[in-house]
Parts: structure tokens; C-alpha cells; sequence
């Protein structure tokens, strides 16, 4: 984080969490002390730089395979929102955290029930006294950018509120990949999502929104540098008014044969950036 803040500019970093191992394997329990040292290690790494910081419980909308709140009763909408409090009301006074509140959402969730348990989560999050920071609000479809509308997701989000009914600081948090499949599982891309994201601006603005595209990349490819390139290029040149940012995927502890790998190596005191994040990712957001 430090090299890509300094050297490259970038000013946000989602940070990756299971819920499980937040509280030691105990659903509905308290954070494990141990665990959450660990995490906030990470945490107060991506604060000392300046940058905002996503906590992202990356669970797909589950404990184990039971879906939140929709599994009759073996994961309630109570126990997702315990651990929400416990971690707004350790992170309430962090100005650039931002709480997510779920990575993604497969296709197999009720929408109208999914979006009750995002409910329970924001007020939670408000209940803890994190009145301020951004939340994100995940849609179904696993997030994606293309389905936010047509799944029903983005106005049945719609009408999520803080604890005065109002909706600041509820940012719509979309993912979008760029492969023949929009899975992210392939190194070339097809297309450069410009589309899908023209749909959701236009239905931002009418709706007085704003979204967060907290998961794009692709292979260190040609076809990739060229569509990742215009995708971002796109949310920056004009259309800030409605997304406040984009976040590559991903760096961190992945082997560097992984398909959308984006971390950089070091070698001889300097660090070396893979190739789509050298062409399209460094110094565009800053």
C-alpha cells in the first residue's frame, strides 16, 4: 500500500476479511481478540498512508453455506448485524474507513429479503455510533454493475436509510469485469464495460446516487490494457459526479500466476508494478 500511495497515487484499498475468522468460528459471538489484531494490522497499515480503507466481509452473502437471513434461521439477520456493530464501534472515530458491508451476492438471493438484512447492517452500523463513514450497499447477481438494475437490486437498495431515513454516505457498491463472461476468471478482455456503467450513471443521477466500483481488473494483456484503460479513463473523465472511485483486483497475497494479478514485486530496493497496473491502474485516480 505504501509503494502504490507514494509512488502511484492511489488513495483506497479494500481490505479483504472472512467473517468466520473475525470471531474465531463463533456466529452471533464477539470478535476474537486475536483475529482482529491481526486485521487491524492491515487496517491501521491503510490508514498510515493517507488513503481510505474498505472493510470488505467477503462471505457472498453466507456463514459457511447458509444464506444471511434466508435460511430459516441458521443465519439471522441479528447475527450479521452483531458483527457490524462490533466493528463500527471499533472503527467509529476513522474518518476514512469505509464499512462493506458484503463482497458479493450470487444469483440464488431473494432481493427483497437480502435487502432487509442490508437494513440491519446499516442501522447497526449508524446504532454504534459510525454516523459519518461511507457504507456500501452490495446488490445481488454478485454485484455486478451490468445486472444492479434489471436484478431489482438498485431500487429495492433504494430504500435503505441511516437512522434519520436519510441516505447520506449510502454509496451503491458494484463490481465489473471485462472477460468473455464478466467472471474475472480469464486473462484476455472482451469488452470495456462502458455500457453498463452508462445505464447505472443515467439511473444515478435521476435518482440522486452515488456507486462505488470496488472490484474491476483483468490480465496483464493487451486486449485488457486496452478495455480496463477505457473503462477507467471513462469513470474519470466524466463521470465523478456519480461513481466516487474504482479499486483494482487484486494485490496482496496471491500467487503472482493468478489470473488478475496486481502485485507488484521487489527487487534491489524497487518495486515493480505488473503490466495492467502499470498501463492502467498507477496515477489515474489521485
Amino acid at each position: 500500500m505504501n509503494h502504490f500511495t507514494t509512488n502511484n497515487g492511489l488513495n483506497v484499498y479494500r481490505l479483504p476479511v472472512c467473517w468466520q475468522y473475525l470471531v474465531n468460528g463463533q456466529l452471533g459471538g464477539s470478535l476474537d481478540e486475536y483475529a482482529v489484531g491481526v486485521y487491524d494490522q492491515l487496517v491501521q497499515g491503510c490508514l498510515d498512508t493517507g488513503s481510505y480503507c474498505v472493510i470488505d466481509i467477503h462471505n457472498y452473502a453466507r456463514w459457511n453455506n447458509a444464506i444471511i437471513g434466508q435460511s430459516g434461521g441458521a443465519v439471522t439477520n441479528d447475527q450479521f448485524a452483531s458483527v457490524w456493530w462490533q466493528i463500527a464501534n471499533k472503527y467509529k472515530s476513522d474518518s476514512k474507513v469505509i464499512f462493506g458491508i458484503m463482497n458479493e451476492k450470487p444469483h440464488d438471493l431473494d432481493v427483497p429479503t437480502w435487502t432487509t438484512s442490508v437494513q440491519y447492517a446499516v442501522t447497526s452500523i449508524r446504532s454504534a455510533g459510525a454516523t459519518s463513514q461511507m457504507i456500501l450497499l452490495p446488490s445481488t447477481s454478485y454485484t455486478s454493475a451490468g445486472d444492479c438494475i434489471a436484478s431489482g437490486s438498485a431500487d429495492a437498495l433504494g430504500a435503505v436509510t441511516n437512522l434519520d431515513n436519510s441516505h447520506t454516505n449510502l454509496i451503491y457498491d458494484i463490481h465489473q469485469y471485462l472477460d468473455s463472461n464478466f467472471s474475472g476468471t480469464h486473462a484476455d478482455c472482451v469488452t470495456n464495460g462502458i455500457s453498463n456503467l452508462e445505464n447505472l450513471a443515467d439511473y444515478l443521477r435521476e435518482n440522486g446516487r452515488q456507486a462505488f466500483l470496488t472490484e474491476t481488473g483483468g490480465g496483464s494483456t493487451a486486449s485488457c490494457y486496452t478495455d480496463v484503460c477505457a473503462e477507467l479513463d471513462w469513470i474519470n473523465s466524466y463521470n465523478a459526479d456519480v461513481y466516487l472511485g474504482w479499486i483494482g483486483w487484486a494485490a496482496g497475497s496471491f500467487d503472482d500466476s493468478y489470473t488478475l494479478a496486481e502485485t507488484p514485486t521487489y527487487s534491489n530496493g524497487v518495486w515493480y508494478n505488473t503490466g495492467i497496473v502499470d498501463s492502467c491502474i498507477a496515477g489515474k485516480f489521485n
